[in-house]
């Protein structure tokens, strides 16, 4: 038997690896600034069924799913773009889910938005918040 290896097929690993990399630079970033701004961080990456949630967070009584997309450079489009009907429909059954499993957490819930354009370099070139996209 012959084996044939061939450089291409390990690239999706490197592209997919990098990915990750990137989507948790901008998770830690989204939680340094959320915890300055007195939000409470109660869970990252829960990841169920039918999605994942970035993090999980509580501020005055309200139980808030943020969802971080971060980009580098603006080939796809700005980062908050990326976060289409469909991903919010995630969001949401993910978060009606957490919320089931964790029935003392509040009542009052909310989904923002985190979008964070590095530099190639990864330094911050902006930072948006966009609080209460929709629930």
């Amino acid at each position: 038997m012959k084996y044939v290896f061939r450089q291409d097929l390990h690239q999706p690993r490197k592209i997919d690896l990098r990915k990750k990399l990137l989507g948790k630079k901008g998770e830690d970033l989204a939680c340094e600034f959320l915890t300055k701004h007195r939000y409470q961080i109660i869970a990252r990456n829960f990841k169920a069924r039918y999605g994942e949630l970035d993090i999980i967070a509580v501020k005055d009584d309200t139980l808030v799913f943020v969802e971080v997309k971060t980009r580098i450079g603006r080939v796809f489009g700005l980062p908050e773009e990326a976060v289409t009907t469909r991903k919010l429909a995630e969001v949401k059954q993910t978060a009606a889910y957490y919320k089931l499993l964790h029935p003392e957490l509040p009542e009052s819930m909310q989904i923002d938005v985190i979008a964070i354009e590095l530099d190639t370099d990864e330094t911050l070139i902006t930072f948006r918040h966009i609080p209460n996209v929709t629930m």
